[in-house]
This record gives structure tokens, sequence and C-alpha cells, in this order.
């Protein structure tokens, strides 16, 4: 990777998660922090009317606010810290990427998630409907987890719609940066209506999962070698609940095919997995342009 890694920091267990995950990615890929705090921009509402003595005052808050998130980043991983000013904080964020050429953005879960679960917040769900870059989303509890844990496997969730081969290219990307192993998740023979829930349907679903992760390992670059799982159960919560998931992990899933092209959209299949998940997860936009992103050429977008 070898990139920035864009944090949105707040002063809350939500941003110190953000903080600790972000960590953990740059010092397994050899990337660097960029720890971003956003404030009001100055043309906020007659509410909070621009006042240079109170801008002052949220300044140095912030600068306090980043001290205090730089003592959990481990001597190893470089950083720098920056304090923006924007309508959104998710704008900020994204603001923040495009002017770095950040590989991916961390945020933390909304106040209220159980320990080791997503719970989105409105930066988030922002960032899931807009971004261009992939989406990070640390889980409640992820500044609990040993620094030293790293990176040890990731898990892309394979299908058959469009953006697979952006996943794919994503999650081979990360496996080589970090050095940890690679696995593909089917989750096709779950993923379907309730109105065509039938055994004969569901017989040939399966195989359907199975020839997606046969044509996603026929597509892996040598040297790079993964485990297959097709998942099972009666629904997608269910099914990802059964799987079995290391303190290391990281899932990658695709961006919804309603997607405008270079952006996120939260699809139905990652939002459900998202109630389940007790790793990060990363959401990765459907289609890549052809620029250099922390040293990574990506995938040029189909015509």
């Amino acid at each position: 990777m070898s990139g920035s890694i864009v944090v949105g920091y707040t002063a809350t267990d939500a941003g110190a998660d953000a903080v600790a995950l972000g960590a953990r990615l740059a010092r397994a890929s050899g990337g660097s922090l960029d720890l971003t705090v956003v404030l009001p921009a100055e043309d906020r509402s007659v509410i909070t009317p621009p006042d240079a003595s109170y801008d002052r005052y949220l300044q140095g808050q912030a600068d306090a606010w980043l001290a205090d998130a730089i003592a959990a980043i481990p001597e190893t991983v470089t950083y720098r810290t920056h304090v923006r000013f924007a309508e959104s904080f998710a704008e900020g964020l994204e603001a923040a990427a495009a002017e770095s050429g950040a590989t991916h953005i961390v945020v933390g879960a909304a106040n209220g998630g159980l320990r080791g679960r997503h719970r989105l917040g409105t930066v988030a769900t922002q960032l899931l409907h807009s971004s261009d870059v992939p989406v990070v989303l640390a889980p409640e509890g992820s500044r609990r987890i040993d620094p030293g844990t790293g990176i040890t496997r990731i898990t892309a969730a394979i299908g058959a719609r469009p953006g697979a081969d952006a996943l794919l290219e994503e999650a081979i990307g990360l496996a080589s940066d970090t050095g940890a192993e690679l696995r593909l998740l089917s989750l096709v023979s779950v993923d379907l209506p309730a109105s065509v829930d039938t055994g004969v349907i569901r017989v040939a679903g399966a195989a359907h999962a199975d020839d997606v992760l046969s044509k996603a390992l026929a597509a892996l670059p040598d040297g790079i070698d993964a485990e297959v799982v097709v998942a099972r159960g009666e629904s997608i919560e269910d099914a990802v609940s059964h799987l079995s998931w290391e303190p290391g992990e990281i899932a990658v899933v695709g961006s919804s095919r309603l997607a405008q092209p270079r952006r996120l959209f939260l699809g139905s299949t990652a939002a459900k997995m998202l109630h389940e998940l007790p790793v990060p997860m990363i959401v990765v936009p459907r289609t890549r342009t052809v620029e250099s992103t922390g040293g990574r050429t990506l995938e040029k977008e189909a015509q």
C-alpha cells in the first residue's frame, strides 16, 4: 500500500477505534496516517455566527484532541495531523483524501454500538454514499485490540454483480501489502429473495456460488493463494455469524450496483453483513480510475 490513510478523528471512543485500526493497517502495509479533525466551515448557519475568537478556541481544542490521538500511535507508524473546516465531517474527510491521494478513509462506529460490532453513524453513512476511495469501518472496541495483532487475514465477499473486479483487486492488494492470508467468500447461495426460497433454487444458488469462487480463484495473480468458502445459513446475518473470524481480520465488500461510477453506495448485502460482522469492513467503489492512489495504480473504469 505504502500510501496515506485518512483517519477521521473525534475525541470519542469511536475516534480512538478509528485511530487504532488505522495505525494497525498503516503498520502492516507500510503506509502513513493522516489524522484529521473536521470543524464547522466559516459559512456555518446564523445559529453559530463567525467569530474569530471562537474559531481560535476550536482550533486549540482540535489540536489538544489530536495530541491525545497521537499518544496511541505506535512509534513505528508515520503520521501527520490536520485540522480542516468543512460543511460536514464527511465532506472534510473526502477533501483530505483527495488532497493526500489517500488509499482509504477510516472512521469509527456510532456511539451505543455493541462491543466488536458496527453501528453506522451520520459520518459513516454519508461516506458510504459518496466517497470515491474505499471506506474502512472500525467496529466498537477496536481500540482494545493489541497493536501487535496486525492484519492476519483479508476476507473478500465475492459476488457476480458489477464491481467484483475492483473488489478482488482491493483484496489482493491488501493481502500483498500486509502479508495477510486471503479468503474468498461467497454469499450467493443465501443472497436470494424470499420469493425464490425453494430447495431447487438453493441448490442452484450453491452451484453458482462455487462457479463464482472458481472464477475469482482463477483470476488471482501468480504467487497469491486463497482459501475459498461458501457461506451457509438461513440469511446473510445467519451465514456471517457462523463463519470463523480472526482478531486481525478485515472483511472487504463491494459497493452496490446502484452507486455512480467511482462512488460508494452501501448495498443490502453489505448492510446485512454489518449486523453480525465482528471485524472491520472495507467498502470498495465498484469502478476505479487509472490514477496513482497512494502508490498503487488502479483499474480503469470500463467504457
